[in-house]
């Protein structure tokens, strides 16, 4: 016979789980209750509330208080478990029994006691420890008004006491000095029934708000708890809505709960009770309907409230301590790298600058400076795709096609002791994404793996598409290397800038940092899968586009224009900028006409329409912005070309270039000629 199959006179054993079958396993021939069968009718009453508990009870009865208890309480026996069950408690319990019997006394004479967090040493099923338990002790009347038992409620709040005590240790370190703040983590649980039912005997003593209400959420009775937690006599509250009680800001909480309870399912909510005397006062709720009421069981937990809410801010203020930190290590990486640059440019423009340096070594000058310029550049473009504010040119593109344009640098730079496999889509998969931006996303994470790999292993860049949970679908490109692997303590550091695990000078670590700025911005991500030892796979995640790349045979563009024709109105604040731009387009054959601001350069487009065939402007200006001057442009000047230039732009970050051409700086000649020829060759 199981607790599944039990006959009708054991019917209330039912619901109990491990506990009845200890009852069932049990001989009860020579046990002074008899076989269960014969027990009386008040015992099975409150030995069904005890087994149907989710919370940790116990009920001892009868003059020598055998002890019973549910399935939540089987942690707190250890190795008493197996013989506990209908022993006499003083048998149970005897190394605690000189602590207990006082408690026991005292509730046995009607005086019903509450103990909060008790500090109590005992052997569990986790060995003998210092231990915190809330108990709550309470007589049992049978329907004579005899004594006839006695029910012990208990919740072990060991670790909300051990939390409670680090978070007050961790606040203290925190006035002393942030950078000793410690991460603290306190662990609140919240346990309380999930059926309830009446329980006459256990009305008046229970230390939780006790209430039956109807289905409009009238209140039908509360017990005396309600006094002594919020303040109000039960008379008075009879009849009355129990959302007149709760804070407004939480009805809609409340009323969704008590709609599942009426449903038949169990009805959970944390909401502010007003206390008589106006201020309020948070309570834990579950509830459960029988017939036409919902039975509701409410624990205060204000402090634990507060106990969070002091969690919260410490561990805000440990963020912004973090953050702290890492913009010095963001502003001492950028500096050392760009101080390298400067350094290059500088001594090359003094060496170069002596009338007596060699011919033969000037053009190797010419080339470092380039070169520093160049590494400049592509510095600060991962700087600014790290924070997610490089201005991208987006097009649909064929992502596989696309990659395998770079097998060949990829494997100029893998070295001959990687072997390439790249496995492509069975369908072509298309993004909008920024062309250049990709490329050098997919070199930073080959290289990356290059190097876990100590140049000897297989790189394997796999491309494909999967819809995400919510129906979207997605671009993946999985690349994956036989490396060591990555400790799972450093997963949470490879994409910030400037970390790196490789000795110093090889390597900036802006690498995955340019990976991740350049993923979010696309609107997608990137994850990373690794096991010490077994590699690791690092998967990039674009938004799949419906649309198809254009064909570039239509684009009707000319490779030249008659460079020399051309006028061009030079808008630029930066005096040194503004010069080398004039140079630049003299040098292509232009003619030039340089304004410092977009009011100055509005005064000579006013003054003669027709005399600009080009607009060449910088986007971050003193007044009104390049973006907007375009816009006015557009509408007073239909047809007017613009061509606008930035570094680096909050708005084209954002909002892009809003449909104008754009030049990035730094750009070279070839670079300025190029995008003229475009305008001009439709």
């Amino acid at each position: 016979m199981t607790a599944d199959t039990l006959p009708p006179h054991l019917a209330f054993l039912e619901g109990g789980g491990a506990a009845t079958q200890l009852i069932l396993a049990r001989d009860w021939s020579d046990h002074p209750f008899g076989p269960p069968e014969t027990w009386p009718h008040d015992f099975r009453v409150a030995l069904s509330l005890v087994l149907n508990s989710p919370e940790s009870m116990i009920l001892a009865w009868g003059p020598d208080l055998h002890f019973f208890f549910n399935e939540t309480y089987f942690p707190l026996l250890g190795p008493r478990l197996s013989w506990a069950m209908g022993a006499r408690f003083d048998a149970v319990w005897a190394d605690a029994l000189e602590q207990a019997r006082p408690i026991i006394d005292e509730a046995m004479a009607g005086r019903t006691q509450r103990f909060v967090d008790l500090p109590w040493r005992l052997a569990t099923d986790r060995g003998e420890a210092d231990t915190f338990w809330t108990f709550s002790y309470s007589r049992v009347l049978d329907a004579a008004g005899q004594v006839a038992g006695l029910f012990i409620f208990t919740n072990e709040t060991t670790a909300r006491v051990l939390a409670d005590a680090a978070l007050r240790d961790s606040q203290e370190q925190l006035s002393v000095a942030l950078e000793e703040l410690r991460s603290l983590n306190v662990t609140l649980e919240q346990r309380v029934v999930e059926r309830t039912a009446e329980r006459d005997r256990m009305w008046d003593v229970s230390p939780d708000l006790l209430t039956a209400i109807d289905a409009r959420g009238l209140i039908r009775r509360v017990n005396p708890a309600w006094r002594e937690l919020l303040g109000y006599d039960g008379d008075a509250l009879v009849q009355r809505s129990i959302m007149e009680l709760i804070h407004r800001d939480d009805l809609p909480l409340a009323e969704t709960s008590l709609a599942l309870s009426l449903e038949g399912r169990v009805g959970r909510t944390e909401v502010r009770m007003r206390h008589a005397d106006g201020h309020y006062e948070w309570i834990a709720w579950v509830g459960a309907a029988h017939r036409s009421e919902v039975f509701a069981l409410g624990r205060h937990i204000t402090q634990q409230k507060a106990a969070e809410e002091a969690l919260r801010q410490t561990e805000e203020q440990l963020r912004q301590a973090q953050k702290l930190e890492a913009i010095g290590q963001l502003t001492g990486g950028v500096a050392h790298d760009f101080n390298n640059l400067l350094t290059v440019i500088r001594g090359s423009i003094d060496l170069l600058r002596r009338p007596d340096f060699p011919d033969d070594r000037r053009q190797r000058q010419f080339d470092a400076i380039a070169d520093a310029a160049d590494r400049a550049a592509k510095l600060t473009a991962q700087l600014l795709a790290f924070a997610r504010r490089q201005p991208l040119t987006p097009e649909v593109i064929d992502v596989g096609a696309s990659i395998l344009t770079l097998t060949d640098m990829i494997h100029t730079l893998s070295g001959p002791g990687v072997r390439l496999v790249v496995e492509q889509p069975p369908s072509p998969c298309f993004a909008h994404v920024d062309r250049s931006q990709l490329d050098t996303a997919i070199v930073n994470m080959a290289v990356n793996a290059r190097d876990a790999m100590a140049g000897q292993g297989t790189l394997t860049i796999r491309i494909g598409s999967e819809a995400s949970a919510d129906g979207v679908e997605r671009v993946m490109i999985a690349i994956t290397d036989t490396g060591e692997g990555i400790p799972p303590e450093r997963l949470d550091q490879i994409f910030e800038p400037f970390f790196t695990t490789k000795q110093l000078g090889a390597g900036t670590g802006l690498g995955l940092s340019q990976v991740f700025g350049f993923a979010r911005q696309s609107g997608g991500d990137v994850h990373v899968l690794s096991q010490p030892g077994k590699g690791a796979t690092f998967t990039l995640i674009l938004p799949q586009s419906r649309q198809q790349p254009g064909d570039a045979s239509t684009l009707g563009l000319v490779q030249t224009a008659e460079r020399a024709e051309l006028c061009v109105l030079i808008v630029e604040d930066n005096i040194e900028v503004g010069q080398f731009a004039v140079e630049a387009l003299r040098t292509l054959g232009c003619q030039t006409v340089i304004a410092t601001n977009a009011a100055a350069a509005l005064a000579e487009l006013t003054a003669d329409p027709a005399r600009f065939d080009l607009i060449f402007s910088d986007v971050m200006m003193p007044g009104q912005s390049g973006i907007d001057f375009a816009h006015d442009i557009v509408r007073d000047h239909p047809g007017q070309r613009i061509l606008l230039t930035s570094g680096y732009s909050q708005v084209i970050a954002d909002e892009g270039s809003h449909g104008f051409a754009l030049l990035r700086k730094p750009y070279t000649l070839a670079e300025l000629a190029q995008q003229i020829d475009r305008l001009f060759g439709g």
